[in-house]
């Protein structure tokens, strides 16, 4: 043998997704069918119609690679499969087709990602391949997935069942049946995105050690700065690029009065869209210094990231990793964060980081007025994209877990195929 068969089940992936935790799953795809392996994607359609707002933004498909098979799930009942999953813990309609696909010898390595709506708990427990869950939200120690209590603060301790009724969900009473607990004993090896992320779930509660490999993106250059396919050409003054989904937990509304009162001088994009887009449209009352941009396209997000003077990232919310730092990173674009979360330890010396708003302007003026520290900050975003986080980096940390693992199960073929580090046979194409 000289490839392994992978399989990523998720709830989400593109195009049926929503934000950046989808567009992972794909890098990673694609990563491993470029070094030769077979990879099978399982994701929920049903899940993303359930949940999708209906808005007329187009989703554009990536072009699967080759080697790249993708199986959506659909059900003549719609969202009550999901719906059904979530309460449960087990996929109610989908399950005899999950158990065909993922039946023993079907794979050699299944990896779980967010499997809150595709398969519950209980899917963890299919089939008899090498197993890995990644741990993309905190969905293993929060019923809510983001540990953001009552929709308005991060989590310090558990107040769950009142917390959930704030966002107006009903329980999951699978959570109080040792179902989890007896699911993840099925699982062979926990991935966290981040230091911050592990330390985390710790916290609360879960007691299962975690490998920490954070995301990545591809290697190849980006695109030039300039004009896209659509004929629209990046703003010649300077602007600061927020990118991803609009909702309260991402922090911009602390970022908007900066740039609507003019304390900072520049210009404000934000690409992306969400459930809280209308309260930050209402908030930024037609500035000419914030311009929405709805979905944006990867290339042309590229562009963006390329010429922004810096990528802002103010969530307010425990995130267990942050891909937008790692997309500016890629582009050598500085990063203003938050210092929450993981972002500390994502950014490192690339960008600067704030806690109030007046940190917050001072930071983005800076950057505005000294073009010195910007170009400083650049280089060191290449430096650190190209030492933590390029694939080139990431692919092989994540091979080598899974022939540690391969070795501790006595899944000697794996070993044979991979190498004891995982470096044998994973060259990409």
């Amino acid at each position: 043998m000289t490839s392994l068969r992978f399989c990523h089940v998720t709830t989400f992936y593109p195009p049926y997704s929503f934000g950046g935790d989808a567009v992972d799953v794909q890098r990673w795809a694609h990563a491993l069918a470029r070094r030769g392996h077979e990879v099978t994607v399982v994701h929920d359609i049903d899940a993303f119609a359930a949940l999708d707002d209906g808005d007329d933004a187009p989703r554009t498909a990536v072009a699967e690679a080759d080697g790249v098979r993708v199986i959506g799930l659909r059900s003549p009942v719609g969202a009550l499969s999901p719906a059904l999953t979530h309460q449960v813990g087990r996929p109610v309609v989908h399950g005899r087709r999950l158990r065909a696909l993922l039946a023993d010898g079907a794979f050699d390595v299944v990896n779980f990602h967010n499997v809150s709506l595709v398969g519950g708990p209980a899917v963890l427990e299919y089939g008899d391949s090498l197993k890995l869950y990644t741990a993309r939200e905190h969905w293993l120690v929060c019923p809510t997935h983001v540990l953001w209590r009552y929709g308005r603060e991060p989590c310090t301790g558990r107040q769950c069942l009142r917390c959930v009724a704030s966002y107006r969900r009903p329980p999951q009473v699978w959570r109080y049946t040792g179902a989890l607990e007896r699911s993840i004993r099925h699982v062979d090896a926990f991935i966290a995105l981040s230091e911050f992320s592990r330390a985390k779930h710790a916290e609360f509660g879960f007691r299962r050690a975690m490998e920490v490999i954070p995301s990545f993106a591809p290697d190849a250059p980006l695109p030039d700065t300039g004009e896209d396919q659509h004929g629209a050409v990046a703003p010649a003054q300077p602007y600061f690029l927020f990118a991803g989904r609009l909702e309260r937990l991402k922090g911009l509304d602390d970022v908007l009065p900066l740039f609507t009162d003019g304390r900072v001088a520049a210009d404000l994009l934000v690409a992306g869209t969400g459930e809280h887009e209308a309260a930050l449209r209402a908030l930024a009352h037609d500035s000419p210094r914030v311009r929405f941009l709805g979905r944006v396209p990867a290339d042309e997000l590229a562009r963006l990231y390329a010429g922004a003077v810096a990528v802002i990232v103010p969530s307010v919310g425990y995130e267990t990793f942050g891909v937008v730092i790692v997309e500016a990173l890629r582009a050598g674009t500085p990063v203003v964060a938050r210092r929450l979360g993981p972002f500390p330890e994502i950014v490192g010396d690339a960008g600067e980081l704030f806690s109030t708003a007046d940190e917050l302007q001072r930071a983005l003026t800076r950057l505005l007025v000294e073009p010195a520290t910007r170009t400083k900050y650049a280089e060191r975003a290449t430096t650190r994209f190209r030492t933590f986080y390029g694939e080139s980096v990431v692919v092989p940390q994540y091979l080598e877990l899974v022939a540690r693992v391969a070795a501790r199960t006595g899944r000697t073929h794996i070993v044979d195929t991979l190498g004891s580090d995982g470096v044998g046979g994973c060259a990409p194409s």
